[in-house]
């Protein structure tokens, strides 16, 4: 039984517990706390889990008396001295009220194939089970949980190096800090190619993240526990002044969450340049700025096609990443990979100049949306998709490159139309047949969307106002 067989027949027990009622997201957080006790075992690590409450103990127990045991077992690893394992089980409780099929679950686990499973790297396992909970979860409250393909095309082109600081700002579960760590390692035979110094900072220092919803946090904690990674991970939001430890990095690879913060109420971190209640501008401002101002340090970020082209402090955003980093591509990405209709999403790559000032000289924007297939669970994203894409970024001589969905926009272009953003998409074929107009759907849902973005923008104009009349009031 190979990894794939197993994520199958994990997933398949979830039907046990439809009748607790409890969802995808329960589900896998429910397995994470019994997982986490089997692979423990497995991987013979299984000393930093207190004597009493290992999972011999809780494959002994049966009815009502398992049930309380699982709920004691969650309370005392919640108070664990060991900082990783309490941070895992910090406010852990059950949503399964049936002992048999909490029983059920369990003897299930247990009689999986293990050896196996151990073969192909229990991490993955975990990474399988994630991918599986995206695929079937879509979405919800602003989170969407990135693709696979997608994260590992971009963990690719921005090319870590063994030595690099890496961060990502809104973690999820950890996936493109996982991606860049197994990136190197598969350069390095598992950093066995490196000095003891060299592999010890990759382990413990190299991959970092901070993750503000509390139960991606503990899946994120768990899939890097899984793949030998040591490195800072915080819970909170690093938009408050929590995330100041998030600066000088050598690369950000993230996919913030989408929309605003909750009742358009601004960020509190004091350090952001431009003020906004729009949570991917601010995480822009934080990114370019965290990166290090080396010449070297590049960023991957997905973000919504509102920031490239919202007017007012979006422009001035805008202007100031052109001018602080070279934005040398921008990716438009198909509509449906996030799972999510009128989703429309786009990757930025730059990187930050040594100086504050005109760094960016020519933008480079691959359309991969427009005639393209529509995607979602029956048909999928593959790295086959992004051949042509790949081709053009690395190339050295990007001129060179032949293709209707590859353009260039010089500076002044760019200038010239307010510093929006929302360029380089080709003509849609499909306008050109009138069975084949917009689904009215749709487009009544993106005018609505751009309406709500109007409405933040006038609200922040309003805001602006009163204190501008609070300040006159107070100096009179």
């Amino acid at each position: 039984m190979n990894n794939q067989e197993i994520v199958q027949k994990l997933w398949k027990l979830c039907d046990v517990l439809r009748d607790d009622g409890i969802t995808y997201q329960e589900y896998v957080t429910e397995l994470t706390y019994i997982l986490f006790l089997k692979m423990m075992k497995e991987q013979e690590t299984e000393a930093v889990i207190p004597e009493g409450y290992r999972w011999d103990d809780l494959v002994q127990k049966e009815g009502v008396e398992l049930k309380n045991f699982y709920q004691e077992l969650l309370l005392e690893l919640g108070k664990s001295e060991n900082k990783k394992l309490q941070q895992i089980y910090m406010d852990a409780s059950t949503r399964i009220t049936s002992p048999k099929n909490l029983d059920t679950i369990i003897k299930s686990i247990a009689s999986l194939d293990w050896y196996n499973a151990k073969e192909e790297g229990l991490g993955n396992l975990y990474e399988g089970l994630l991918q599986k909970n995206a695929n079937e979860t879509k979405s919800g409250a602003g989170q969407y949980f990135t693709p696979r393909v997608l994260i590992d095309l971009i963990v690719q082109l921005v090319d870590p190096k063994v030595g690099e600081k890496v961060n990502d700002p809104a973690a999820g579960t950890f996936g493109f800090m996982i991606s860049a760590d197994q990136y190197l390692k598969n350069k390095t035979d598992d950093y066995y190619d490196l000095d003891p110094q060299q592999a010890e900072f990759q382990k413990k220092e190299a991959f970092t993240g901070m993750e503000l919803v509390q139960g991606t946090h503990r899946l994120a904690l768990m899939n890097a526990l899984l793949h030998d990674m040591e490195g800072r991970l915080e819970n909170g939001d690093s938009l408050s002044g929590n995330g100041k430890w998030i600066k000088n990095f050598d690369v950000i690879l993230t996919n913030p969450p989408f929309g605003t913060k909750k009742g358009g109420e601004r960020v509190s971190r004091d350090d952001l340049t431009f003020e906004t209640s729009n949570k991917q501008l601010n995480f822009l401002q934080l990114i370019y700025n965290a990166l290090k101002d080396d010449g070297n340090a590049r960023a991957a970020v997905i973000i919504p096609d509102n920031v490239l082209f919202e007017s007012g402090i979006g422009a001035k955003i805008r202007l100031d990443l052109m001018n602080k980093c070279n934005l040398h591509t921008i990716l438009r990405l198909p509509t449906g990979i996030f799972y999510a209709q009128g989703v429309k999403t786009n990757v930025l790559f730059f990187t930050k100049g040594k100086t504050d000032k005109g760094n960016t000289k020519d933008v480079w924007v691959y359309d991969l949306r427009t005639n393209m297939d529509s995607f979602g669970k029956r048909n999928q994203l593959t790295m086959a998709h992004f051949e042509d894409f790949m081709k053009a970024y690395v190339s050295e001589d990007r001129t060179q490159i032949k293709d209707e969905r590859w353009n260039k926009f010089t500076r002044e272009e760019i200038s010239n139309k307010n510093d929006n953003l929302d360029i380089g998409l080709i003509a849609d074929e499909s306008y050109s047949s009138y069975e084949n107009l917009p689904d009215p759907i749709e487009s009544a849902e993106q005018a609505i969307l751009k309406l709500r973005q109007a409405m933040n923008l006038l609200n922040e104009v309003v805001q602006e106002l009163r204190k501008l009349d609070d300040s006159e009031e107070v100096d009179k």
